[in-house]
């Protein structure tokens, strides 16, 4: 890393995400000092001088998102993290109960998870991240204010269980994977009402999500068992068999040896979802985002001015018209005297 000082407007400031021949270039920075200047009279935008530690980076990301309900969530990411069997992974949730629930439902299903946020202590945040780093835990639920500042490598998926409300945080949550060369896979859940925020993301890093289709609980199954038969193949070579093969031999003339492997796979697969049910409290949703008065009550008040406008037209006629029809009844009869 080195040490530079780097002029940027502030609308680019958030994203700092480009395009590069082999992958998108992210650039992670880490804030000394911010310095508010004007550019010049000539350019009146406001700009900032930011004294800054500044790490760039070649990444090859994939960016998926999903539109689903709130209650069919949990059990989809379950299925996700089976089939795309993520070496590290970073689950995002908006509020601190929402990481609790979470963490909570997935070490129930039988994952190496835990969550931090800001009401645990410094020790309990720091012995969690620990084991993350040092590859004892595979799954990381944390809010965006915990995993501030967080600098983890390895990390291969990226869940945002929960939108960000702001696309600035998704361009930090998403920074956490894919590093040093490595591919990362970023996954969104959105929910029906919260389109809005996923295409002001979409704009803002310029590059549309793919939309994912979830598998389903057969192709979640199969993705355990093959998981589960890579870590007995390192569990294999990891260990020395000579010390167990005459209990094993014993086994073997008791039971048939697919039976002994099936019950072995049994126990190192996850219990089935319908056996364990998780509740996720739904949280209170986004609020829709707002029109600028552009293109909201702006418009409206023309159309109202518009139509008062052809109201009072229509009026000041039905007036004119009543005048015009006053002065032919207005004559007076006389007769003539003899």
């Amino acid at each position: 890393m080195r040490r530079l000082i780097q002029t940027i407007s502030f609308k680019n400031f958030a994203s700092m995400q480009y395009e590069a021949e082999k992958g998108s270039l992210l650039i992670d920075v880490f804030i000394d000092e911010i310095i508010k200047f004007s550019n010049s009279e000539e350019n009146p935008e406001t700009v900032y001088r930011v004294l800054n530690y500044t790490r760039f980076h070649l990444c090859s990301l994939s960016e998926e998102s999903h539109k689903t309900k709130e209650f069919e969530k949990f059990d989809i990411m379950t299925r996700l993290i089976d089939v795309q069997a993520p070496e590290l992974t970073i689950v995002f949730g908006r509020t601190k109960r929402r990481v609790d629930e979470l963490s909570r439902g997935l070490e129930a299903r039988g994952y190496n998870a835990a969550g931090i946020h800001g009401d645990l202590t410094q020790q309990r945040r720091m012995n969690v991240l620990r084991k993350f780093k040092n590859g004892d835990l595979d799954i990381l639920v944390a809010t965006d204010v915990a995993a501030r500042g967080l600098d983890i490598s390895g990390v291969t998926h990226v869940y945002n269980y929960d939108i960000p409300q702001d696309p600035e945080s998704y361009v930090h949550r998403i920074g956490r994977t894919g590093r040093a060369g490595h591919h990362g896979t970023s996954v969104t859940f959105v929910t029906p009402n919260e389109m809005d925020y996923l295409r002001v993301i979409e704009k803002l890093t310029k590059k549309r999500m793919n939309p994912l289709k979830p598998p389903t609980q057969d192709e979640a199954f199969i993705g355990q068992v093959s998981s589960a038969l890579d870590d007995i193949k390192d569990l294999i070579a990891d260990t020395d068999t000579e010390r167990y093969e005459a209990q094993a031999q014993a086994l073997l003339e008791q039971y048939d040896a697919v039976e002994v492997v099936a019950a072995f796979l049994n126990n190192m697969t996850k219990k089935d979802a319908s056996d364990v049910p998780v509740k996720i409290t739904p949280e209170k949703p986004l609020p829709r985002r707002k029109k600028g008065r552009r293109n909201g009550n702006y418009r409206r008040g023309n159309d109202n001015f518009k139509r008062s406008k052809r109201f009072n037209k229509h009026d000041r006629n039905n007036r004119d018209n009543k005048r015009r029809s006053g002065k032919k009844n207005r004559f007076t009869i006389r007769t003539k005297k003899a």
